[in-house]
Parts: C-alpha cells; structure tokens; sequence
C-alpha cells in the first residue's frame, strides 16, 4: 500500500512490531496500524531511542521504510548519538529507505509569534513518505513546536492535529515524541495527549535511593487491550532499548514430576527423592550456615549426572569459590575445563537488576543449563527499591521455570542466629522449595541446624536435622528433640 490513497478501516486491529523487546506483548502484539502513538518522557528518559528503534525495526526487519521528522535534533546529530546500538542510519538514507524531515532549530530561525500554519511541514512530510513509500513516521520532539512557536497554543494544537489526522488519512502509523518536566506530573508539556494521541506511553528514568531506575508504562491505547503498570527496561549497545516484564504474563510453566538429585544424598532423602527439575529453590540462612556448600553440592551433583550447570555469584570472587569448592573435595575448574560447568560472578552494583536479569538470561541461552544457581539474591538487594526488587524476582523465578531448569537461589539472613530475610520475605512465596539453615546454641556450643521448611507438590521431612561440615562436605544427623527458638517462625508456618 502506497500513502496516495485513504486507507480502508479494518474493523481488527492490524498491529505494528515496535522492535522494542518484551514491549510488543505489554501492547498484544505491537501499535496499531494507522494510529498515532505519543511517547512521553523526561529528558534522558530514552524517547530518541525508542522512536529511532521503532522506524530501525520496520527497516531492517519488516521492508518497512520510514520518515524522521526531526525538531529537535540535526539529522547528522541523530546519526552519531544512535550509531552506537549497532543502526546504520547513513546506510538506510543513501537507500532510501529513511528519509529525515529537517525542522530542527537554526541560530537565523525567528519564533513565530503570530498567526502561522504548517501546511509546509506537513506537505514536506508527505513528499518523503510517498518518495519512500512510508510505512511509519516519527516526530521527534513536537515539544519543540509549543516552545519555537510561542503564539496562541491553541493554534499549534490545531497544525499539529492536522498533520497527525493526515498522515493517518493517507495509512501511516505515527509516533509522536513529547517532553515532561516531571516523571510522575504531568503526561507531557502542554499536554499533547489529550488532543492528538490514540495511545500514550511513558517513560520514566527516576532517581531511587542514589541510582536511576528506567521504567515504561503503556498509559492508554485506544480500543486495544494492553498490560498496566510499569515495567523496567534498559539500553543495551547493540540492542537498543529492551523492556523487562515480567517473564510470564500468564501462569502457563509446565510442572512435572520428575527428580534432580540435590548433590546430597541426605538431602534427596529428607524431600522424597530430590527437587522437581522444574523448580527453584530457596536456601536462606545466616553467614556461614553452609549456603554456598549447598550450591556446590547441587552444582557438583548435576554434572555428575551429566548435566550442565551455570552459577552466577554476587557474593564472593571465581577464586574464592573455586577454592572453597576444592576444600570439600570439589574440582570446580576440572568441570568448567570439561565444559559442564560455567561460573560468572560479579558485582552487584555493575548494572542495573534489569541488566543483572538480562545477563543471565543470555547465560542461560547461551549456555543451555539444566542447572541454575544465584548466589546470593541478597545482595542484589542494595541496588535496587522494594518493588523493583519484587520484579526482578518474579522474572527470574518464571523464567527458570519456563525453561524447565532446577533452579537454587541463597539468600542471606541479617541475623547470625536466624530470622527472616528481605529476600526470603519477597522470594518465599515465588519458590516451590525453601530450605532453612540455622546456627543453634546448646548449653555451650553451637550447632548447625537444617529444616525443609516447604515443598510445593510433595512429601518432605519436617524434622529440624543436625549437621556438620568436613572436607568431603554437608553431613546431615539425627533430628533435634526440642525445636530451637529460632526456628519458631518457621515452624509456625505451613509445611507443605
């Protein structure tokens, strides 16, 4: 279809992939076709980004050229800031198959300040899409006309309809960037939804406790459903902007019922044969309970079966974890050597959670695990608010269940004597297993102490079992008589 002619209406939505990932399911399937999206955002807030990725999809991806219509930036400007996600702008322009409208500010330009109309703009816009044959349009920022022209704003507000109502006329879908003075005031300055937008999206880079937090939220979408609330993203160099949602929108993970042993056999014992392999597991106990044996021991248990194991740390170096695998009588370098094994650890405070969720679902599709272990979610905690911590967890969790990988995450409690965590609090109802470690003091001496506090679909042990560390590993004992205080709580909770 060429922009000569009026397009037919489609009772049903015809729906533009936006090329921004995860994006495009918050809005089922893509934009509509046809209608005008604004973007909104304050400035830094990724605007740029996401209109430059959207007409960079319909090029690359669909044969579908674009127009830039450009008030803010110079064309050349746009070219070098975008060229470092990896977009060959010059090349698409020598092509024809971007074509930029340049209304961007000179030092000579007068501001308007009386009666004034964009019939030039517009017609300049039509010829590039029909020299192009056009599929989608950006206007990039339309704040820019309020700002310039500083006439009656009720006469800007009836140009810039007008050409959004033609270009939609003639079949092309328009994405509209606006500015906002605040992330969470009002939608856009002088607020241009209201007049011209079918759909309103927001993007918001918000400073929470020191570090910015990057959201979008889907606002509205006019005769469409799509998903509320606000979703992480980031900016990847050679991806662009990728959303982060939540991993599943709907509860659909498959549940099976077969056994991944727990690299203990005592362990097996005490949950009636192991974890189910899609599962995840939480171990939440104070410093030196014996967390990071655990993880070794499920690691060193999957590649003897002959699986793949991925361990990403955010507690303790490569050296430090291969050297306390080697004082329980575990090669960890022999089984990366092997290729069985991978282990990536790093600092928390390196990027960004959405960033940290990103890196290991790459891992985990380039390295194609049966087995995932995080060690520990605790300190992701210190990079990241209540909320955007909860998502992180909800991502990861369905995630790993999607993948069908036996999942075991450490969590750490701020008490040496036990408690509850922060991360056991968020994760504890998003895991099939949780299981407790405790220092326990008996008259003189202080003991270790393990409980299974819950598994989701199966029998377990629900005794408080003693047990002791040596170079060959956990040993799990008899069970204690008297239940400790400190596992009061715990106890008072459901088993199963």
């Amino acid at each position: 279809m060429t922009v000569t002619a009026e397009a037919p209406v489609d009772p049903v939505l015809e729906r533009v992939k936006t090329g921004v990932e995860a994006f495009d399911d918050l809005v089922m399937g893509g934009l509509p076709r046809g209608r005008t999206t604004t973007v909104s955002g304050t400035p830094g807030s990724g605007k740029t980004v996401f209109a430059t990725q959207f007409l960079a999809h319909g090029i690359t991806e669909l044969g579908e050229p674009g127009v830039f219509v450009t008030f803010e930036e110079t064309p050349a400007e746009i070219e070098v800031n975008m060229a470092s996600f990896g977009w060959d702008i010059r090349g698409w322009r020598e092509t024809d198959r971007l074509v930029f409208v340049d209304a961007s500010p000179r030092d000579s330009d007068q501001v308007v300040v009386g009666d004034f109309d964009l019939v030039g703009l517009l017609t300049r816009i039509l010829h590039a899409a029909r020299s192009a044959r056009a599929r989608r349009v950006v206007l990039d920022s339309v704040t820019q006309l309020f700002d310039h022209f500083i006439a009656d704003q009720t006469l800007v507000r009836r140009e810039l309809l007008r050409i959004a109502t033609a270009l939609k006329k003639v079949g092309l879908t328009v994405l509209m960037t606006a500015e906002r003075d605040s992330e969470y005031g009002e939608i856009s300055r002088h607020r241009v939804e209201e007049f011209v937008a079918d759909n309103v999206v927001i993007l918001r880079n918000a400073l929470d406790r020191e570090r910015r937090r990057r959201t979008i939220e889907v606002l509205k979408m006019r005769g469409s459903r799509h998903v509320e609330g606000e979703v992480p993203f980031t900016l990847v160099g050679d991806r662009g902007m990728v959303a982060v949602p939540l991993s599943s929108l709907r509860l659909e993970q498959q549940s099976g019922s077969r056994r991944v042993t727990s690299g203990n056999a005592e362990l097996d014992a005490m949950t009636s044969g192991g974890f189910f392999r899609d599962s995840v597991t939480l171990v939440s106990g104070a410093t030196g309970t014996g967390k990071t044996l655990l993880v070794t021991h499920f690691l060193a248990g999957g590649v003897a079966a002959g699986e793949r194991a991925l361990l990403v740390g955010y507690e303790e170096s490569r050296g430090q974890l291969f050297r306390n695998a080697r004082s329980w009588g575990v090669d960890f370098e022999a089984m990366e050597a092997d290729g069985r094994l991978k282990v990536v650890c790093l600092y928390p405070e390196a990027q960004s959670l959405p960033d940290h969720l990103l890196m290991i679902r790459e891992l985990v599709e380039e390295f194609d695990p049966q087995r995932l272990a995080i060690d520990s979610l605790s300190a992701l905690e210190r990079i990241a608010p209540e909320t955007g911590f909860r998502e992180f967890l909800i991502s990861l969790t369905s995630f790993i269940k999607k993948h069908e990988i036996a999942g075991l995450c450490t969590a750490t409690d701020k008490s040496l004597v036990g408690g509850h965590s922060a991360s056991e609090q968020h994760i504890s109802t998003l895991t099939d297993s949780i299981i407790l470690l405790r220092y326990i003091q008996q008259a003189e001496f202080m003991h270790r102490g393990l409980m299974v506090l819950k598994m989701r679909g199966s029998e377990h042990d629900k005794q408080i079992r003693r047990f002791t560390i040596d170079t060959s590993g956990m040993h799990l004992g008899q069970p204690l008589d008297d239940a400790p205080i400190v596992f009061g709580d715990a106890l008072g909770g459901p088993s199963t």
